[in-house]
């Protein structure tokens, strides 16, 4: 029986700093260049690396030792989904991590680093701090493999593909949030009443769909594609080929909370203890 939505209610961190947040200009710059269109349109648009496999199975690695924190990846998402510009609606979004010699850990992410980290105003609570080190974290679905939104959901509009991406049907969604309070990761959040959204939905939930659209068209996630250093990477784990395939063979590659047993796909490179 199909439910309708109503129916259903430190001066020395300075340098070190300073060192990684150099781009945090770009975002304005190509949000400016891209509005009216696709963010992706900035660079050329490779291959998603499907290989020779009938059948592929999506993975995603985020490589930690080469992102800068540009923010280039929040903006192309936002642009290229349709995501509400304020910094609560986030498909994809980027975290600072800060470590401190006593063993201190401090995480921010300012507009959800979609504008850099660059500002003054982002780092002057560090300026006293003895930095021991700090990096940046991408953040995005995990499109978990055991993933506890789709168990949670009462009307079956979260649901998972033959190629494993998780996926939301805004369509039959009720907006009741029981998938956002079962998402771990905090990867989920509910639309605004606006007709802007990709779907032309309101009050429903969404979410990163690794650009599902563009996949099948033999394109990148933009947010993959507008990654200025090649921190993201994405393809067909089934292909021994591919640069995901690659990574998972020759890093050493973690997961996020993997203790919860939700088997994510969302790998990563160069994390350390204490990010979650």
């Amino acid at each position: 029986m199909r439910i309708s939505r109503r129916g259903f209610i430190g001066t020395g961190a300075k340098g070190l700093l300073g060192g990684l947040v150099a781009y945090g200009a770009i975002p304005s710059l190509m949000r400016r260049s891209a509005e009216g269109g696709s963010a992706t349109g900035l660079m050329p648009a490779p291959s998603p690396e499907v290989g020779d496999s009938e059948n592929p199975f999506w993975g995603f690695v985020c490589d930690d030792d080469k992102c800068i924190g540009c923010g280039r990846c929040v903006t192309a998402c936002k642009i290229e989904n349709k995501v509400p510009w304020e910094p609560e609606y986030n498909r994809t979004w980027v975290e600072r991590y800060v470590f401190t010699h006593n063993e201190g850990v401090f995480v921010d992410s300012p507009n959800a680093g979609r504008d850099g980290f660059a500002a003054d105003y982002m780092n002057i609570k560090y300026q006293n701090l003895d930095i021991s080190k700090s990096f940046f974290v991408p953040k995005l679905c995990n499109q978990c493999e055991k993933p506890p939104c789709v168990t949670v959901c009462p009307v079956g509009a979260t649901y998972i593909t033959d190629d494993g991406v998780v996926l939301i049907d805004q369509n039959h969604c009720i907006g009741c949030r029981y998938c956002i309070q079962a998402c771990p990761y905090g990867a989920r959040y509910l639309l605004p009443k606006s007709p802007e959204t990709f779907f032309g939905e309101g009050r429903v939930v969404d979410k990163c769909t690794w650009c599902y659209h563009r996949i099948h068209k033999g394109l990148l996630p933009a947010c993959v594609q507008a990654c200025p250093v090649g921190a993201r990477l994405f393809g067909d784990m089934r292909d021994p080929e591919s640069s995901v395939s690659r990574a998972l063979i020759e890093k050493r590659v973690y997961t996020l909370k993997p203790d919860l047993g939700t088997e994510p796909k969302v790998y990563y490179i160069g994390i350390e203890r204490g990010v979650h």
